[in-house]
């Protein structure tokens, strides 16, 4: 069976109306990858009702006697007749923008035969003139009608019938004009990151030699200028994230922040780091598929130690943090460390420069990423160094009502070939990706790594 599917219209009558014209099924598909797509009130009804009546008489919706665009009484109403053995079916659209009333249907007279307008939920008892019988019946605006034909004896057989009556008259109790047909961007609230609990001034001993490995980035006002690079899309309201100063989602967002100063870590954390956190914790995620993959037992390869660690998760980057006394960055500081505040295109400036990131890994099979202070010439006009090219980077976490995603920073020196739809890398500063979280296992990854920040005490 033919599915339609329009998965970015926000208005879904047209496809609703097709899909029940031709008895064919309709896909919703309301979370685009994590983007959310929800339908309006009164499409969501009119699919349910649609849907209960499919479901009733699919046996007849595959008839080969098919008829669509049999004669009607009025303009704009569309119908297709689907014939059975015993029974026949009408789906019926009313295309016009307001309701319709009355003569619908002019038939043949048939001796016996009973007729049910199953929108409604109700038996109609049609007027005869001239050896046929016209079927009354309204149609709200752009609406929808289904007739069944049948006999006294069919109907006695048909369990289904009565229930599906049941059904649709309690429906019909509530036009579909009472639902809204407005549209509206699912919300999105950013994920709280807690201050860390260590500062410059009071480090716990294990941070007073991480300190030294990071760079305090000076208070200052930012045009934080981003975008996502989802694939679809476009700039429809709703794609991407919704930043705490938003009203809601879109792809393209800009505004002026003041920084606050705070220390970020030069390199991101590597992975003879995160083994000092392994052995002093103990940690093991509850969720422990492919966690830390690349290491073998409780150890890393030899000749890794200097490499970030990959294969964790977000859960995984926060337990470090938390351990280190310090906090992920939130996004804008992540691009402020990069960027510094004259809107360049790369921490190093605004023409590409190969020899400040990794050579491009285009293979079948991802290569492990280089060391982290392998490339100096991509450091950020503050200092800071590894931001692009190596590996994507953990920073904010975004929720609504059905999806969890994290902004990703960095792009990676994975490049697979083939096919358009693998994760666009987002080496510019004005660029980042959002990554679905689905669940820890899941969102481990060969290419996100993350580093620390530490706030700065305020007197």
């Amino acid at each position: 069976m033919v599915h339609i599917c329009d998965r970015w219209a926000h208005d879904h009558v047209d496809d609703l109306q097709s899909a029940f014209f031709n008895g064919t099924g309709f896909e919703s598909w309301e979370n685009i990858w994590g983007i959310g797509n929800q339908m309006t009130p009164r499409d969501e009804e009119a699919l349910r009702r649609i849907a209960t009546i499919e479901r009733a008489y699919h046996s007849l919706l595959l008839s080969s006697a098919w008829e669509p665009n049999i004669l009607t009484q009025q303009f704009g109403v569309f119908a297709s007749r689907w014939p059975g053995a015993q029974s026949t079916l009408w789906t019926i659209v009313n295309r016009n923008h307001y309701p319709v009333s009355g003569r619908q249907l002019s038939l043949p007279y048939k001796a016996g035969a009973l007729y049910f307008d199953l929108w409604h939920g109700i038996e109609i008892t049609p007027t005869q003139e001239n050896g046929t019988s016209i079927l009354n019946f309204d149609l709200e605006s752009d609406g929808y009608g289904a007739i069944l034909e049948t006999t006294a004896e069919e109907t006695t057989l048909d369990a289904t019938l009565n229930d599906l009556l049941h059904t649709m008259r309690a429906f019909g109790q509530k036009p579909l004009a009472s639902f809204s047909k407005e549209w509206v961007a699912l919300p999105q609230h950013i994920v709280e990151i807690p201050e860390s609990s260590a500062r410059a001034s009071a480090l716990q001993s294990r941070t007073q030699s991480a300190l030294q490995k990071m760079i305090r980035v000076p208070e200052g006002d930012f045009v934080f200028r981003v975008n996502g690079i989802e694939l679809e899309g476009m700039n429809d309201e709703g794609v991407d994230v919704q930043y705490p100063w938003e009203p809601s989602a879109r792809r393209f967002h800009q505004t002026k922040l003041h920084i606050n100063s705070f220390w970020i870590d030069t390199y991101p954390v590597t992975n003879a780091e995160f083994k000092k956190f392994i052995d002093a914790t103990h940690y093991h995620p509850a969720d422990n598929h492919n966690f830390l993959k690349d290491w073998t037992g409780q150890t890393y390869p030899t000749g890794w130690a200097n490499k970030p660690v990959t294969w964790v998760s977000l859960e995984d980057a926060r337990a470090y943090v938390r351990w280190a006394g310090k906090r992920l960055p939130h996004e804008w500081e992540w691009q402020y460390a990069a960027q510094g505040t004259d809107g360049r295109l790369y921490p190093w400036g605004n023409d590409w420069n190969p020899e400040a990131v990794p050579t491009p890994d285009r293979g079948r099979e991802v290569q492990p990423p280089s060391d982290v202070d392998a490339h100096p010439r991509g450091a950020s006009p503050f200092g800071v160094m590894d931001m692009v090219g190596n590996i994507w980077q953990w920073s904010d976490e975004y929720m609504d009502d059905h999806t969890r995603a994290a902004v990703i920073r960095g792009g990676s020196h994975y490049q697979p070939q083939g096919s358009r739809w693998y994760f666009p890398q987002a080496y510019k500063s004005s660029e980042h990706g959002k990554y679905l979280l689905m669940a820890p296992s899941i969102d481990r990854s060969a290419t996100i790594g993350f580093r620390c920040v530490a706030d700065v005490e305020r007197h």
